[in-house]
């Protein structure tokens, strides 16, 4: 309740302003904050806002629902989304597919890995990726995670040409009904990430369908995650995360996931906080695409994954999915409008999307040191406790 109370004040600070300058037309002077959640009295809340209006509410409940959204995009860079549409049953389905896919056996599943780790698709084992290195900061050991991706395929887009490093194939284990149930959350949290599009558009003071454009071909992948200990282990290394620190490469990121604790966001302040998503909701986080296109009004938060223990220390089973919509390859990500004070600079130079997940995915998936992200890594070698 306190923290509701909290982020209820941040709220009606940012309406405030608002009502001053309108939604989207003045923004404060960027001070290249990317990834600074902002904690109140020592309490960093994740909002709760319900969009199921959007699609069949008025005009006042659109306002309503955008202001919510920027609110949170300012202050905490997450948020957790109730009224998305997604039934009960897409889920039990989804989530019966993950168990069946990451109870196979260790060689069975390394049978689905990419030729290369550039190739963003397929089967990562445990303890082969090091997510801090995609903010250019070394991990002392491997982060324990196990993962799945399926994403963009250039075949679904025949008429474009599509660079098929950018948009390879799928690979797809021979489990019963995980493939139908894998699609089928993917069309599900696809079509969130592209109401959730709607609603920042309209939050920035941007035209309806603004990011239409950017996003016709994107580089949609689904990441698929399991956190456990092989049978044979019982203790794990002090330095071990679950998944290391890092902010998500792209625009916005859909996350499905257990309600078992690990997951821990960054303040300002250099503190970590836990997160657990509320029951029936989805949790939402910008990507640095997100922040880089709006000069840090909003923010592309730092996180991490601890790994998930029980009360005497034992690492114990937790799931998660995230699907990021990343935009599309060749899309060219610069300010928008109105994100750069008169007589300013931009935080961030041009970029492509291609171009910036190159680099993300070399540090955490073929452990090249990404060191284009100068500012994360000082925040991160600042954090109190890492």
């Amino acid at each position: 309740m306190t923290g509701n109370i909290l982020f209820i004040k941040m709220l009606k600070g940012v309406l405030r302003e608002c009502q001053v300058q309108g939604v989207g037309t003045q923004v404060q002077e960027g001070s290249g904050v990317m990834g600074r959640a902002r904690a109140v009295d020592g309490v960093l809340e994740v909002p709760v806002i319900d969009i199921s209006a959007w699609e069949h509410g008025g005009e006042t409940d659109r306002a309503a629902i955008a202001a919510e959204v920027d609110a949170a995009a300012r202050t905490v860079g997450f948020l957790q989304v109730r009224g998305h549409g997604i039934p009960q049953s897409t889920v039990a389905a989804f989530t019966d597919g993950l168990d069946a896919f990451f109870g196979l056996p260790l060689e069975e599943k390394k049978a689905l890995r990419p030729p290369s780790p550039d190739i963003n698709r397929g089967y990562t084992p445990p303890r082969t990726e090091r997510l801090s290195l995609s903010l250019g900061v070394p991990a002392a050991v491997e982060d324990l995670f196990e993962a799945f991706n399926v994403g963009a395929e250039a075949a679904a887009y025949p008429e474009l040409d599509l660079p098929e490093a950018h948009y390879p194939a799928n690979l797809w284990p021979s489990v019963p009904g995980f493939r139908a149930a894998v699609e089928e959350w993917c069309i599900r949290a696809g079509g969130l990430a592209e109401r959730l599009t709607e609603i920042f558009a309209r939050a920035l003071g941007l035209e309806e369908g603004y990011f239409g454009p950017f996003t016709d071909h994107s580089l949609d992948v689904l990441r698929m995650i399991h956190y456990r200990l092989p049978e044979e282990e019982t203790v794990i290394d002090p330095e071990q995360m679950g998944m290391g620190a890092h902010t998500d490469y792209g625009i916005v990121t859909v996350l499905w996931a257990d309600r078992v604790p690990g997951l821990q966001i960054l303040d300002s302040d250099g503190t970590w906080h836990d997160v657990l998503p509320q029951p029936g909701c989805l949790l939402v986080n910008l990507g640095d695409l997100m922040a880089r296109w709006t000069n840090d009004r909003w923010l592309s938060t730092m996180h991490r994954v601890l790994p998930p223990t029980d009360e005497r220390g034992r690492v114990v089973r937790r799931r998660s999915a995230a699907y990021f919509h990343d935009g599309n390859w060749d899309a060219q990500i610069s300010c928008l409008p109105g994100c750069v004070p008169v007589g300013s600079e931009p935080l961030y130079p041009p970029t492509t999307v291609g171009r910036h997940l190159a680099d993300k995915l070399a540090g955490s998936r073929a452990g090249r040191l990404n060191e284009n992200s100068p500012r994360e890594a000082a925040r991160l070698r600042a954090a109190k406790d890492g």
